[in-house]
């Protein structure tokens, strides 16, 4: 297969961006509607003159209140460890089984929440809520990012599956290639999970795909392309095809290591090349 860098390094797309990387609006309703009775008895807190007071009868009312308040900080877990500097830290269950009113104001109050519920500001907790999950879903942006890669890629693993007869497997391991296919791999890391694994039942032949697609730099990249220049030659070295699929931005801050790696791997193609076939011309 003729092989020309510029190829690949001019035509690396600037976003794979699709309506859905925003902000997984299913998943901000679902949380936000699972506490939403939770939230409407807090509600009661807004405003109050004597919280402590307040806090203290509707806790006692219904312990299961504190069940949100790990959510009103943008924390998702239901058991915090937090240490004032001196001794062991304090457990906080927030599964509303601990009858201990005055222990959760005291979150309240070293937590900052205390202020949220005196401010005037709040109107509803539903709302707030609503909002702090949009900003943590956020925060899966980066990972979103890698997801939408894969599946760009799997509609071509897809389409050679179907064409030829072809199989494959999605985050594969060693281990589920073995006991799909029967065939062994040895791979640098006992953990390695490849993005794909495309399989020819006619051939045995067997190709392992990794993806990934970079919009800003950094020292990353270059650490990907030694990691991945020494598993081709690993893979190589068991007459296994590596195909790496990368694209993004990013890589014009890393120019030198991924033309040193393109020149020493057979297959390093982005997603324009697979758009124009590129996964036609490899062996079957």
């Amino acid at each position: 297969m003729k092989k020309d860098f510029l190829v690949l390094f001019d035509s690396f797309k600037s976003s794979i961006k699709t309506w859905d990387y925003f902000v997984n609006w299913n998943k901000v309703f679902k949380n936000s509607s699972e506490l939403e009775i939770t939230l409407n008895k807090l509600n009661y807190l807004l405003g109050k003159e004597d919280l402590k007071a307040e806090f203290r009868n509707l806790y006692r009312l219904n312990p299961e209140i504190v069940k949100a308040l790990p959510i009103l900080l943008a924390v998702r877990e239901n058991r915090l460890e937090i240490t004032d500097g001196k001794g062991d830290p304090v457990v906080y269950d927030f599964s509303g089984k601990e009858m201990n009113p005055d222990k959760y104001y005291y979150f309240l109050e070293r937590s900052g929440l205390a202020e949220l519920f005196k401010s005037n500001g709040i109107k509803n907790l539903v709302d707030y809520v609503m909002g702090v999950e949009v900003g943590l879903d956020s925060n899966g942006r980066k990972n979103r990012g890698g997801t939408l890669m894969e599946k760009i890629v799997e509609s071509f693993i897809v389409h050679l599956c179907k064409k030829y007869g072809f199989e494959y497997i999605s985050q594969a391991s060693a281990r589920d290639i073995k006991a799909k296919w029967g065939i062994h791999v040895n791979v640098d890391k006992s953990a390695r999970n490849f993005d794909f694994a495309l399989y020819n039942p006619k051939t045995r032949n067997i190709k392992l795909f990794e993806v990934n697609f970079y919009n800003g730099g950094g020292s990353k990249l270059k650490a990907v392309c030694g990691e991945f220049r020494d598993l081709y030659t690993e893979l190589k070295a068991q007459n296994i095809d590596f195909i790496w699929i990368t694209d993004g931005q990013g890589w014009h801050t890393a120019k030198r290591p991924l033309e040193e790696t393109y020149n020493h791997n057979e297959y390093i193609f982005n997603l324009t090349m697979l758009e124009n076939d590129i996964l036609e011309k490899l062996e079957k």
